[in-house]
């Protein structure tokens, strides 16, 4: 499959084992819109990569298509993505809420999905944060003064770390087919107010990196946050329809896993494509 992209292309390294990071370091290695039966090769493929990449993995949602089902998930997201469940912290898709509450996800992950029904939950992994949010407004509210967002704001203020992250599985940024969310803005505000370096969305089968920025979409190098859309689980791939404010790299017809290095002070991202392709984007940042 040859990749279209806009933006950065380089030859991609071979993937080969890795030493485990120094304490200090963190790695977190993942995408959304995962596992299909009816086209599972493209999930064995990403699976792969995360099979040779140590650290946690981390899933943008849409685990298993198309409904989220018991059996879809033992049968399509289980025999690929799914040994590396014990290390693995989700993020809920709207193809997982095709069963009713979602249950099959919050059966299969358990405990490591936070407390079932919410669907958002934080956890430490470094010396970084790491807060998961439900993006599916229309199940669990997103809005100002939700439930979520208030918790939410007391999460970010009881752990008041150098450098965090987010991360939910429907944009609140895309140039994709879908295009952002705009009921995601009330949580966006509370990050960018938080200062957190970053935001990590599927949906948009496909690869981009924006420049930081607040909740409206303005431009803010000093203090905005940096979202990545990383639909390139293995599901399917979309095309751009066009190209939003801000947008710095797109690729299309690619599928591979985001993988991020995070350090005191800093992080570094890298795109690692399944074997075959050749998109790379990588790059290293200081925290706020």
């Amino acid at each position: 499959m040859m990749g279209v992209l806009l933006g950065l292309l380089t030859a991609a390294p071979a993937v080969s084992e890795e030493k485990p990071p120094s304490p200090e370091v963190a790695v977190l290695a993942g995408a959304g819109d995962i596992a299909d039966c009816r086209r599972i090769t493209g999930a064995q493929a990403t699976a792969r990569l995360l099979d040779a990449i140590p650290g946690t993995v981390f899933t943008l949602g849409d685990h298993a298509y198309p409904d989220g089902t018991a059996r879809q998930f033992a049968e399509c997201y289980g025999p690929t993505w799914g040994r590396h469940r014990a290390r693995t912290r989700p993020a809920l898709g709207n193809h997982d809420y095709h069963s009713p509450e979602a249950a099959p996800y919050f059966a299969y992950f358990g405990a490591l999905a936070g407390e079932p029904g919410k669907g958002y939950y934080s956890y430490d992994v470094g010396g970084w944060h790491a807060v998961v949010l439900n993006s599916n407004c229309d199940k669990v509210d997103c809005g100002a003064g939700s439930p979520q967002e208030r918790w939410l704001r007391a999460d970010l203020a009881a752990h008041q770390t150098a450098c965090s992250l987010a991360y939910w599985h429907i944009p609140r940024f895309s140039s994709g087919r879908h295009g952002g969310l705009s009921k995601m803005a009330p949580l966006w505000q509370a990050l960018y107010e938080a200062g957190v370096e970053l935001a990590l969305s599927g949906h948009d089968h496909d690869y981009e990196r924006f420049a930081p920025q607040d909740a409206v979409g303005r431009l803010d190098r000093a203090r905005g946050v940096r979202q990545f859309v990383v639909g390139t689980g293995g599901r399917s791939a979309y095309h751009f329809p066009g190209a939003e404010p801000n947008s710095e790299v797109r690729a299309t017809d690619v599928f591979g896993v985001l993988k991020l290095t995070l350090s005191p002070g800093r992080y570094g991202w890298e795109f690692v494509p399944v074997a075959g392709q050749t998109f790379m984007d990588s790059g290293t940042e200081a925290c706020h």
